[in-house]
């Protein structure tokens, strides 16, 4: 009986098995087999697309959200990583970003992380020293478009700012000087709103944060959204054409209302009349199409987050900030300003 019972149980397990699969409707069975079957009548699958081809990197905080919903940390739409938003800016696109500082964190590895400079962080974010930024506070990360100059033996910040066509108040300010400061030959200073001139010597001057060889030949490199944006203040008239971070002015008397160029969602409002980063009042406006909008120098704003729709008031025409004069500064970040000239 016991020989019986060997050989029976031998023979199970060479005879063909089939392999019971989880199905939701009852008396269904899947059999197990090793060969594919090909009908040239079957559409074939697509395989799954990702736009990361190394999606899965870990080691990022996770946010719930109502106890179902995960939440990314950081980013205008909640999607940018600082990697994403320091390659975004070194390829010319330009969002801007904001983080939430946490426990551990220091201004110089936020900086690093999102390949901007310690002071282009200060400077944005209207802070007189690292010391002061603590858990909890949100920064706003602005790629700055201008240069990184090595002081030469004699140069003042008045003529380096004049040789690069920038304004010697924010040169001063960017860098943590004052207007009047000695420099020290062989130190480094960044030039925000610079650009380099035709025949300026490669040996002094390199990109920071962004490539910045004039504003115009940079927004000529972007991709053109014929007919997306809309006017934001009708009845404007353009004073100054593309210089700076792909930004127009449009001059207009202070009050005059402004309007969304396009539906999106407001990322950040600053209402504060501070400088912040020489914007003044300013607000962005994240778009469905990958695009940010910019609107600076306003009087005020008129919302303060949330989704708008295309012609929505945000603000009123204003002079806060860097500005000399009632106008709106308005950029586009990732694609043509459809007001270049």
């Amino acid at each position: 009986m016991i020989a019986a019972g060997l050989i029976l149980s031998l023979l199970a397990l060479l005879l063909p098995r089939f392999a019971g699969a989880f199905w939701p409707f009852a008396g269904a069975r899947a059999q197990v087999s090793d060969t594919l079957t090909h009908d040239s009548s079957m559409e074939l699958l697509d395989a799954a697309v990702n736009s990361d081809p190394n999606p899965a990197k870990g080691g990022g905080d996770l946010a719930l959200s109502g106890d179902a919903a995960l939440l990314a940390k950081m980013g205008p739409e909640g999607a940018i990583s600082p990697r994403q938003a320091a390659a975004t800016a070194s390829e010319g696109g330009g969002q801007i970003t904001t983080y939430t500082v946490k426990e551990g964190d220091n201004v110089s590895e936020i900086a690093e992380r999102f390949g901007v400079t310690v002071n282009t962080i200060l400077w944005a974010n209207d802070i007189k020293s690292a010391n002061l930024v603590k858990p909890g506070d949100e920064l706003l990360i602005l790629p700055v478009s201008g240069l990184q100059y090595t002081v030469r033996s004699g140069d003042t910040i008045a003529a380096i700012a004049k040789k690069y066509g920038a304004d010697p108040e924010e040169v001063a300010l960017f860098n943590g000087l004052e207007s009047s400061a000695d420099l020290k030959a062989g130190s480094d200073i960044i030039v925000p709103g610079g650009s380099l001139p035709t025949k300026a010597s490669a040996k002094s001057t390199k990109t920071a944060g962004t490539k910045s060889s004039g504003a115009a030949a940079a927004s000529r490199n972007l991709p053109a959204v014929s007919g997306y944006f809309g006017n934001p203040v009708p009845g404007g008239r353009l004073s100054q054409g593309v210089h700076g971070y792909n930004g127009v002015d449009i001059a207009a008397p202070s009050g005059t209302p402004i309007y969304a160029a396009a539906a999106g969602t407001v990322v950040v409002a600053r209402n504060n009349d501070g400088y912040n980063g020489g914007y003044g009042n300013y607000i962005v406006i994240s778009h469905g199409n990958g695009t940010q909008t910019l609107y600076a120098h306003m009087s005020r704003t008129a919302v303060s987050g949330g989704a708008i729709a295309k012609g929505d008031l945000i603000g009123y025409v204003g002079n806060t900030g860097r500005s000399t004069g009632n106008h709106l500064h308005f950029e586009v970040r990732g694609a043509k300003n459809p007001f270049a000239r």
